[in-house]
């Protein structure tokens, strides 16, 4: 079902890049917009995982640099069945992770060092198998070419206002539709992209459930994420709004123009699924591993992402 509406939203998405094309110049214009469109998705399927991690300044870590980390990382993909993804650490204070990665061949998670700091370690695993759930879904390639239908039609637009086109094949410019077309076009492909997200993040969260063995821990996570993400800066989002989509919470968006949904119905969504599962909190304490079903340690020392033997 969620695989079905994705493909009818981007069709839909689509159809609006092309229409807005045709307003603004006819059948020359659609075709023109098409064209790229076209070059876009074909740059950003190959570089977008290079654009994305440049963007945040991550580095790659392997079992040497953060062994905790990246063995935990190692686990989940290998009982999600994926191949190991390349691993990043975002020396930032704000506490988020992405995946990104053309397909689970080419595939990279990161997370920044403030998250790893502040959860334990069954949260941050959590937190990663929601991201490998991502890669195994192949959410990385949709919302990488969600975004770039829905910036080719932001840039269209801003083109409409400096250039007034319309279609010429009917003798007039038609100044009224060509407005409506550059001011509701953006507006439409925002809510199309964030009803796509959306739909992601809740199938990112049960696959992550699921790899996981534990959706308490994930939404324990959640919950951490969302109370400390609005109050610690996050400079690339601010740089670039559009990287909001990248984070498993999001950060200073209402929810009314958020690409997630509400981290509550998130929360209680992974609240149904342990209670589907029939596992207390003690019960699935660790699905991981032996050494995580040791006593709890500080959460300062769950995971440390900087230790270098």
């Amino acid at each position: 079902m969620n695989g079905m509406k994705t493909v009818m939203l981007l069709s839909a998405l689509t159809a609006l890049f092309m229409a807005l094309g045709y307003t603004l110049g006819g059948s020359g214009g659609a075709m023109i917009a098409l064209l790229v469109a076209l070059g876009m998705n074909l740059f950003t399927f190959w570089n977008a995982d290079r654009i994305v991690l440049s963007m945040h300044h991550a580095r790659e870590v392997d079992a040497t640099s953060a062994p905790e980390f990246y063995g935990l990382v190692a686990e989940l993909a290998q009982r999600a069945k994926l191949p190991m993804p390349r691993v990043y650490l975002i020396d930032e204070p704000h506490p988020n992770a992405f995946a990104t990665g053309r397909d689970p061949q080419h595939a990279a998670v990161a997370a920044t060092t403030g998250l790893l700091s502040m959860l334990s370690r069954d949260e941050v695993a959590g937190v990663m198998a929601h991201e490998l759930g991502h890669v195994r879904n192949r959410d990385t390639l949709i919302m990488t070419m969600v975004a770039t239908i829905a910036g080719a039609i932001s840039m269209l637009a801003n083109f409409g206002l400096f250039f007034r086109g319309g279609n010429q094949e009917n003798g007039n410019s038609n100044l009224i539709a060509t407005l409506l077309a550059v001011i509701v076009a953006p507006f439409a492909a925002m809510i199309v992209q964030m009803a796509i997200s959306r739909t992601r993040e809740y199938g990112a969260d049960a696959a992550g459930a699921e790899i996981s063995g534990n959706p308490r821990a994930l939404a324990s996570a959640l919950a951490k994420i969302a109370g400390r993400a609005e109050m610690i800066p996050n400079p690339v989002a601010e740089r670039n709004p559009a990287a909001a989509q990248l984070y498993i919470v999001p950060v200073h968006v209402s929810e009314l123009f958020s690409t997630h949904p509400a981290t509550e119905k998130r929360i209680a969504a992974l609240e149904d699924m342990a209670q589907d599962m029939g596992a207390t909190p003690s019960q699935r304490a660790s699905a991981l591993s032996p050494a995580a079903a040791a006593p709890k340690v500080r959460k300062s020392s769950a995971l440390n992402p900087l230790r270098r033997d």
